[in-house]
């Protein structure tokens, strides 16, 4: 079926899949070999830095993985061919996605055990890392976890925080190939996401989808309804992104929990549109979702409109109803752990050969690449396959 993995039909039929790439991470070799391996497995959307250099990197992941559809095929991927929603995050204040770690490795004490290079889960923290013997946090890499603050003994790791300004925004909205966005944004709020909002409007009819991302807190019921009249027009597609523990997927199954129980919330408050869980998600949530019956099982029509159930979506949006079920899944730190070992392989090859042959991409390296999308797909069809099984 050509449209297998088609974005709108798998928010739909309950079988989403979202690789988020980080609201803050900048490392362009690893943002375009996850979206080549991503996309390859079947991904419906890939979340990137609203930054014209990730955006491109995402952009070159996405023409490579459509030159290498039939070796896909061939080796037993249902990849077609298609691309998924290319999507930019963006904030209406501080949030600890849009931030990174700093410190000046001079201040370290040299029999320091370095706590914060071991427990770092994008290798960002690096000392005397050759070739130039960097010493420090490799701000392109940090995503702004913030798990090596606190284990600092000598607390000299502070954060910087940044937020998107309007005028920055329309411009993401308009490039080429950026068909989605999504907002971070904070009960009591209402004032700066209604700034942000106005400075999108005018390109809103332009985008396939707009995502919503708040964690919880008093009175985020209220505060997502009242963020739903402000949005006007009204996207194609709606998602609620529930947030449930932020950037803590790699960490263990246990943090899965709390964005069940959050997506649980948001479904019971039948807001219009999709409910999809973020935050503390792995190879767990999927099981987890179903063994609670919270995925939409083959052939269960939900509650959409009927025409969102052709085979074709029409180009003005159709009424937004009340989600069912949870529509689908994001993934960002868990993935990019997932893919690390290779992805640190190839960085490696580019270090010891960049001289000679300039930059290695995944792939030049058909074993790593393969690899790659073999291990981005155990995770993929965890929640493509659910419905068949």
């Amino acid at each position: 079926m050509t449209d297998l993995f088609a974005p709108l039909h798998s928010l739909e039929n309950g079988r989403w899949f979202k690789l988020i790439c980080g609201a803050s991470y900048q490392h362009l070799p690893a943002v375009r070999s996850l979206t080549l391996a991503y996309t390859l497995a079947g991904a419906d959307c890939i979340d990137v830095a609203a930054d014209p250099a990730v955006i491109a990197a995402a952009k070159a992941g996405l023409q490579a993985a459509k030159n290498l559809t039939k070796a896909a095929q061939e080796r037993g991927f249902d990849y077609q061919g298609g691309s998924p929603l290319l999507m930019v995050s963006l904030n209406d204040g501080e949030d600890p996605h849009f931030r990174k770690a700093e410190f000046d490795a001079v201040h370290c004490p040299s029999d320091c055990l370095r706590p914060c290079e071991r427990v770092c889960p994008a290798q960002a923290i690096a000392f005397n890392r050759k070739p130039d013997n960097f010493s420090g946090v490799e701000s392109q890499k940090c995503y702004g976890c913030g798990r090596c603050i606190p284990l600092c003994p000598y607390d000299i790791i502070y954060t910087r925080s940044y937020i998107s300004t309007p005028e920055a925004i329309a411009p993401m909205v308009i490039s080429t190939g950026v068909n989605a966005v999504e907002i971070h944004t904070q009960v009591g709020r209402l004032v700066e996401f209604q700034k942000l909002w106005q400075a999108i409007s005018p390109w809103a009819e332009q985008l396939q989808l707009l995502a919503i991302s708040c964690p919880d807190g008093d009175g985020m019921i209220d505060y997502l309804k009242a963020i739903y009249e402000l949005i006007t027009p009204r996207p194609r597609s709606l998602i609620w992104q529930t947030d449930g523990r932020p950037m803590s997927g790699d960490i263990g199954d246990g943090t899965t929990t709390a964005a069940v129980k959050l997506g649980q919330k948001v479904l019971a408050a039948n807001l219009p549109g999709y409910v999809q869980l973020a935050g503390g998600t792995n190879s767990y949530t999927v099981a987890k979702l179903k063994a609670m019956g919270l995925l939409k099982r083959a052939g269960v029509q939900g509650s959409r409109g009927a025409g969102e159930n052709n085979s074709s979506f029409p180009s003005a949006p159709l009424p937004l109803l009340p989600s069912a079920s949870i529509a689908g899944v994001a993934y960002g730190s868990y993935a990019r752990v997932l893919l690390s070992p290779i992805l640190e392989q190839l960085e490696n090859k580019e270090v010891n050969y960049a001289s000679v042959q300039g930059n290695v991409h995944l792939e030049s390296e058909p074993d790593l690449l393969w690899e790659a999308v073999g291990l981005a797909y155990s995770l993929v069809s965890q929640i493509k396959s659910q419905q068949e099984r």
